[in-house]
């Protein structure tokens, strides 16, 4: 039986947004009085309703509409594919692109603005966007792109700026409709999200249009979002994170979303929370973060803030126990981060476990007081997941969230995937009752070690452990009599150091040795998992602008196979430590 849409005339036109559950949504809370704010961009302290908003969106999508070809044009009547490039950071400016871009009927391709030329014209090629949606302070960059891309692969290609299409006039609610045709089909791409590249090139994951809603309601619904709820939003945009936590769940839930992109702050962000103590109509109610940035903020605290007077100190710490719940991704949060904060906030950070091409999959709940240390939770309701080897083993995964494929790759995302269908994730996870421990990636976390299997995540959570170490990395390094040895890069938690050391190096300075640090883990750890290699980095290991900690690249950069030839590793010899003896 035909559809009643194939017998009477496209229902579309400059006022009328697609027929998808996420722009009916966000029409209805434009409608409604007294209007609210969506979204706050601290950084051009723009303000704007949901209503002003979803007339941005219109006015921008009605401007690349003019500046597409013919053929992207039809295809886009066909509903093929198609794939626009966004490079904005977190802000206004982003979220009517991506809100454009997806009432286009097309697929978005958000881009770090930080990239060099070069690597963002690889994503964009990768890609095959059609043109890209840049931001007003983007502008040298697009004009650069532009003339690298038209140049080499795509004559047509061209630079969109946002800005323009940003605070027009506002229409009346009532004069947005929502398209009677036929509604947008949900496994159709709508975001793509590059992965870090952690174990290979970058792949572009391309998530289903049922991410920016179904999957967002199902993070809104875990985390009882509501219109009172604010999110303060620091993180990447062109990430999992940034995007299917932070941004989607909070916007359909009608919550209001304080953008405030680039460089990470973490004097502005202690203001940022006193603020939010102190004045009743700057209250936040989440904040979301990586461990970086909740380690900076914890220096800050203890080099600065912890030495105000009480009075003042107090507001701090009221800015911090303000919120309903402070959320961690994108790796572990070290259990002495953990218990800093969880002293500071009276309550835990909340933290789970999940990736860009199924979504988080282990959840800790609000107000869960029962979750072990080092848990990232419960495993999530509807999701078919096993472990390779029972209670421990590879995490494989099936979710009604997952990815499409990675995209123009089919080989890669067969390849992805066991016999039975399932999502082979990489990650070593074991179960103990309901609740799940994360132990590493099998490629990168597993170390063979005189015919023992060491996790690297064990070590990790021991050295941290050490008053004086504020971050620590462990890797193996090949070996010719034991396969491979166990290395640790390290930094410094300096303002830790005179406490801990003064009493016993008196007035000398403190240098730290790898028997100091076998030394003190050694009544934790049995001692075929003590680091042999020991390298010290001045000021924060290296991280990619998400926060990762690139095991496979700093592993071989800072213990190359000839490590013996560089005097910053230092090494462990058991001869040696019996002479001393």
């Amino acid at each position: 039986m035909e559809d009643r849409t194939s017998m009477v005339p496209k229902h579309a036109g400059y006022n009328i947004l697609p027929n998808t559950p996420l722009f009916s949504r966000l029409l209805r809370f434009a409608g409604r009085k007294p209007a609210r704010i969506a979204i706050h961009d601290a950084r051009s302290n723009a303000q704007r309703t949901h209503l002003e908003l979803l007339s941005d969106v219109l006015a921008l999508r009605e401007t690349i509409l003019n500046s597409l070809g013919p053929g992207t044009i039809e295809a886009l009547e066909r509903r093929d594919e198609v794939y626009l490039a966004i490079i904005a950071a977190g802000g206004y400016e982003y979220t009517v692109a991506m809100l454009a871009t997806l009432a286009l009927g097309a697929a978005t391709v958000p881009i770090a603005p930080a990239l060099p030329v070069e690597e963002a014209a690889y994503f964009i090629e990768k890609s095959r966007a059609a043109l890209v949606l840049v931001s007003s302070v983007n502008l040298e960059k697009c004009c650069k792109l532009e003339k690298r891309i038209s140049s080499i692969t795509n004559e047509h290609f061209r630079g969109v700026p946002i800005g323009p299409c940003t605070f027009t006039p506002t229409l009346c609610a009532t004069d947005i409709i929502i398209s009677s045709d036929r509604a947008f089909e949900e496994n159709a791409p709508s975001v793509v999200i590059f992965t870090s590249g952690t174990t290979g090139p970058p792949k572009g994951a391309v998530m289903r249009r049922a991410f920016v809603f179904d999957s967002a309601m199902s993070v809104a619904d875990h985390y009882r979002l509501t219109e009172d709820d604010v999110m303060l939003h620091v993180l990447p945009v062109h990430h999992a994170t940034g995007v299917g936590i932070n941004f989607f769940p909070f916007l359909i839930s009608g919550s209001r979303i304080e953008f405030r992109s680039g460089g990470f702050d973490e004097v502005w962000m202690w203001d940022r929370w006193k603020e939010g103590a102190v004045n009743p109509r700057r209250h936040l109610t989440f904040f979301s973060g990586v461990p970086t940035i909740y380690m900076r903020m914890r220096r800050h605290y203890q080099r600065t803030l912890s030495k105000l007077p009480s009075e003042e100190l107090a507001k701090y710490i009221a800015g911090a126990r303000q919120f309903r719940a402070c959320l961690c991704g994108t790796s572990a949060l070290p259990q002495p981060l953990n218990e800093f904060w969880t002293i500071l906030m009276q309550k835990r950070i909340v933290q789970r476990y999940g990736a860009t091409e199924f979504g988080a999959v282990f959840k800790v709940h609000l107000d869960d007081k029962g979750t072990p240390d080092g848990s990232v939770g419960e495993l999530v309701s509807g999701v078919d997941l096993k472990l390779s080897n029972g209670d421990e083993g590879e995490v494989l995964v099936k979710s009604p969230h997952m990815f499409s494929k990675y995209l123009y790759d089919p080989e890669a995302t067969a390849r992805a995937h066991d016999s039975e269908g399932y999502f082979r994730t990489g990650d070593i996870a074991r179960r103990e009752g309901k609740y799940y421990w994360i132990i590493g990636r099998a490629s990168l976390d597993i170390i063979k070690s005189g015919g023992y299997k060491i996790s690297a995540l064990d070590i990790e959570r021991e050295l941290l452990a050490l008053p004086y170490i504020a971050e620590a990395m462990v890797v193996g390094v090949p070996d010719e009599e034991f396969g491979q040895r166990v290395a640790a890069l390290v930094s410094l938690q300096e303002e830790e150091l005179t406490d801990v050391f003064s009493e016993a190096y008196g007035d000398r300075e403190f240098i730290l040795t790898i028997e100091d640090v076998r030394r003190d883990m050694r009544n934790r750890l049995a001692g075929y998992k003590l680091p042999t290699l020991l390298r010290i980095v001045d000021g924060e290991l290296p991280k990619t602008i998400t926060g990762k900690v690139q095991k496979k690249i700093l592993g071989s950069q800072y213990f190359p196979i000839d490590y013996q030839a560089y005097p910053e590793v230092q090494q462990w010899m058991k001869t040696r430590t019996l002479a001393k003896l």
